[in-house]
């Protein structure tokens, strides 16, 4: 079963949420690819990542329902820039998506499913650790 969806999630995203993000990136194929794979996992977020890591010819630890978390984690200083971060807390999420997507940190078809991921856990809670270790930049 190489590439489909597993059902050991805990994030899961409403077809709302799919839409919204559908609505923005439509002119960005990786992220409709990236959307395609989440609506075929009804919203679970880990299993469309882990569907779409295997396609693009990485080797997540499919056994790992950490493994997208682990995943925005490594991306967390580009995401919580403080451009991408307003954008996302006001719900605008082409840019941080087409930025992570060009950057070496992840195959450009993860953007979506990291910023979704993101998003659901709350962008500032996300970035807390890093605005506890550099708390000059976020007074």
């Amino acid at each position: 079963m190489l590439g489909s969806c597993q059902n050991y999630s805990m994030t899961v995203v409403t077809s709302q949420e799919i839409a919204q993000f559908r609505s923005q990136l439509s002119s960005f194929p990786d992220a409709m690819d990236a959307l395609d794979a989440i609506e075929d996992c009804e919203g679970d977020l880990e299993d469309a990542a882990i569907a779409l890591a295997i396609r693009a010819g990485q080797q997540p630890q499919t056994d790992n329902a950490q493994w997208l978390d682990a995943l925005a984690k490594k991306c967390r200083a580009v995401i919580c820039q403080p451009e991408f971060r307003a954008d996302l807390q006001k719900g605008s999420y082409g840019g941080a998506i087409e930025y992570l997507a060009g950057t070496p940190l992840l195959p450009s078809i993860l953007a979506t499913p990291v910023v979704m991921y993101v998003v659901r856990q709350g962008v500032s809670s996300f970035c807390e650790p890093l605005d506890a270790q550099f708390p000059s930049h976020h007074p």
